[in-house]
């Protein structure tokens, strides 16, 4: 993607000279919370990330790493690698999650995309399946994302559409799905009208049908399965209102866990089982709660549980929700085109570059780095190094996982003065905290930290500078609280939280590299990853471009 008309060369940076080695080591899912028991960094013997907190105090601070500091549509959104990475690497925010699939909407570029064109596919013989929250809550879905995607369809020569509606009552009011069933029901008239054939099939609450996450219960996914794909479910109507009307008045009804219903014929038919030639879509935008129904839809060997059968289908989701399964392999929206990385300027300005991690995250220490973009900017300039990661068990099993041979690929990279940065991702704290297992996650951290370590004193050898920061929150935080911030319980036992955190993260300058008088600057309270970028590129020497987030460092005169 280089473009041409770019002008690449930088500007000299006023005060710091050029050609001191920079080590930059991402610390994966490592956030700052309250020191407590669940804190697993707080409880890890971390010496040195210890340290660098105790140390100078205007060489350590807080960052954002969450909701729009990342392009993310709220700052209910946590972070994630992907997101956080492209922010460390291109120095701006860019649009992710809703927001992308609004501009593809917005411009009928959705309608144009390989995802698109490969469910089209299906619309001449098979039926096109849409799956979601239906609700306009912006969380997970939005409603009128739904109505522009049946819109365009009908369009684009869908003949046959069915929706399978998951109720919301958790983002939105409960018993708000009346509403919404109305108001799609009233849009999938006016689609009959025009002779499309157009029914809602199936439905359920969220948290009882379909949308579990991290792994929680398969059940919730199998209901979802049986009623959307196979046209089973103990509750059948005529309608998607009448379902919703008459399960709403069951005692202690929530729209959260309505049972799984589907929509029948008068033979007492399912109206819209998915079946071989059919098309698929997974609505939702946000990723965590799609992962799984994804799983059970696009992988040919699965054993979560039994699929009864599984249909030959043209699948897509609304985004790809997991960047390191490529899950799924089809989806309506791209990630956002990232240009001028910084990555790509350094190497066009002698940079040259060494990027390590193990391969749960090497994607994100090159490709999501640089902008969503495979392979090197310039091969005479730059190594990428991917180890292996341990297969075949989970990451609590190994909790240390590549985290020594990565610092030792480090090290040996730094002492061999072949390269001016040297970036690593060590995964251990979010990918050993995704399991949920405390004092698994507390040896990931103690192992990160003695990676760390080994990082810092290559640096120091070579009179380097460091910096060492996080792409999200995770092992800080590794239970479920209620409002109060309170843990949450269930038959007498905390929650455990595997998922990431809204917490902001470190980021650590230092080294004898370093010149006297770089600072954190005191005027930019709310920096988040994005800032990031330009603050390596001045450690480099030179000034950032001028449309990138401000730099987070200063120099004064002592």
């Amino acid at each position: 993607m280089a473009n041409s008309a770019v002008s690449w060369k930088l500007l000299d940076h006023p005060k710091l000279p050029k050609g001191k080695p920079v080590a930059v080591i991402v610390l994966d899912g490592w956030g700052e919370a309250n020191p407590n028991e669940y804190n697993c960094i707080h409880t890890a013997e971390t010496p040195v990330m210890d340290s660098l907190k105790q140390g100078a105090p205007d060489k350590w601070r807080l960052v954002k790493a969450h909701g729009t500091a990342v392009g993310l549509p709220s700052d209910d959104d946590m972070g994630n690698s992907e997101v956080g990475h492209n922010a460390l690497g291109a120095g701006r925010i860019f649009a992710q999650g809703a927001k992308l699939v609004d501009l593809a909407l917005a411009s009928g570029k959705i309608f144009e995309g390989e995802g698109f064109k490969y469910i089209k596919e299906s619309f001449e013989t098979g039926t096109l399946h849409l799956i979601g929250l239906l609700s306009d809550g912006g969380v997970h879905s939005r409603l009128d994302q739904l109505q522009l995607l049946l819109k365009g369809a009908g369009e684009r020569g869908a003949k046959r559409i069915r929706v399978h509606i998951l109720t919301d009552g958790r983002d939105v009011l409960d018993g708000s799905s009346i509403g919404f069933v109305e108001t799609l029901e009233n849009d999938l008239a006016k689609l009959r009208e025009k002779g499309v054939d157009a029914r809602i099939a199936s439905g359920g609450g969220r948290m009882y049908v379909t949308m579990d996450r991290y792994e929680n219960d398969w059940n919730v996914v199998k209901r979802g399965w049986d009623a959307q794909v196979l046209g089973e479910a103990s509750h059948k109507f005529s309608s998607a209102l009448e379902a919703v009307k008459k399960l709403r008045a069951e005692p202690k009804a929530n729209d959260q866990y309505l049972p799984p219903f589907v929509i029948v014929d008068e033979n007492g038919k399912s109206v819209g089982p998915i079946v071989d030639g059919d098309a698929v879509v997974t609505l939702n935008f946000r990723a965590d709660r799609m992962v799984m129904i994804a799983k059970s839809l696009e992988y040919e060997n699965f054993d979560k549980f039994d699929r009864v059968r599984y249909p030959k289908i043209h699948y897509a989701g609304m985004l790809e929700y997991d960047g390191e399964l490529k899950l799924p392999s089809h989806y309506l929206v791209s990630p956002p085109e990232i240009d001028r990385t910084s990555g790509e300027y350094l190497v066009h300005n002698g940079v040259r570059t060494f990027a390590c991690s193990e391969t749960v995250k090497f994607g994100h220490v090159t490709f999501f780095w640089n902008g969503n973009r495979s392979g090197y900017f310039n091969p005479q300039m730059e190594e990428y190094i991917e180890i292996p990661s341990d297969v075949g068990i989970t990451f609590n099993v190994q909790p240390k996982m590549k985290a020594l041979q990565i610092a030792e690929k480090a090290r040996d990279a730094i002492l061999s003065r072949k390269f001016d940065q040297v970036r690593v991702n060590l995964p251990n704290s979010d990918m050993v905290g995704h399991t949920g297992d405390i004092e698994a996650t507390v040896v990931a951290c103690k192992a990160a930290d003695d990676a760390v370590k080994m990082i810092l004193d290559a640096i120091e050898q070579v009179g380097g500078i460091y910096v060492v920061t996080a792409d999200h929150g995770n092992a800080e935080d590794m239970v479920k609280r209620d409002k109060s911030g309170k843990p949450l319980l269930k038959n007498g036992n905390v929650q455990i939280l595997t998922s990431h955190t809204l917490e902001p993260v470190p980021i650590a300058i230092g080294g004898p590299g370093l010149s006297p008088g770089v600072r954190f600057r005191k005027d930019v309270p709310n920096g988040g990853l994005a800032n990031v970028a330009a603050t390596v590129m001045n450690l480099h020497g030179f000034e950032a471009p001028s449309d990138y987030e401000p730099t987070l460092i200063e120099v004064v005169d002592n």
